[in-house]
C-alpha cells in the first residue's frame, strides 16, 4: 500500500524536545523532495520546512527557524523533523507530504502524497 505514516507527535512543556518521523511505504522518495506542514483549529495549513530529494538543502518557516531541522534518511525513506524549544504557537497536527519533483514548494499543491498526520500539543 502506498502511504507516509507520520509518528512521534504528543504532550510536552514549552521549551521541550520531539521528534517527529515519517516513514514511506509502496512509493518512491529518493528523488522527491519532502516537506512537514501543520494545521492548528481554525487556521490553513501551513508550511514548516522542507528538504530536496538528495538532502542538499533544506528551507524553514521564519517561526521555526533555528528550533526545527528536517533531515532525512534515503536508504530507511524516512523523513524527520527535530523539534527543539518548543512554544505553545506550534501546537498543530504535523502532516508530511511528497512533492511533485526533486525541488521543494512552499505551497501545499506542490505535494501530491500526504501522510494522515500526528498531533503535537505543547503547554503553556
Amino acid at each position: 500500500q502506498v502511504q507516509l505514516v507520520e509518528s512521534g507527535g504528543g504532550l510536552v512543556q514549552a521549551g521541550g524536545s520531539l521528534r517527529l518521523s515519517c516513514a514511506a511505504s509502496g512509493l518512491t522518495v529518493s528523488v522527491y523532495a519532502m516537506g512537514w506542514f501543520r494545521q492548528a483549529p481554525g487556521k490553513e495549513r501551513a508550511f514548516v520546512a522542507a528538504i530536496s530529494g538528495n538532502g542538499g538543502s533544506t528551507y524553514y518557516a521564519d517561526s521555526v527557524k533555528g528550533r526545527f531541522t528536517i533531515s532525512r534518511d534515503n536508504a530507511k525513506k524516512v523523513l524527520y523533523l527535530q523539534m527543539n524549544n518548543l512554544k505553545y504557537e506550534d501546537t498543530a497536527v504535523y502532516y508530511c507530504a511528497r512533492a511533485k519533483s526533486g525541488s521543494y514548494y512552499l505551497i501545499s499543491s506542490g505535494y501530491d502524497y500526504w501522510g494522515q498526520g500526528t498531533q503535537v500539543t505543547v503547554s503553556s
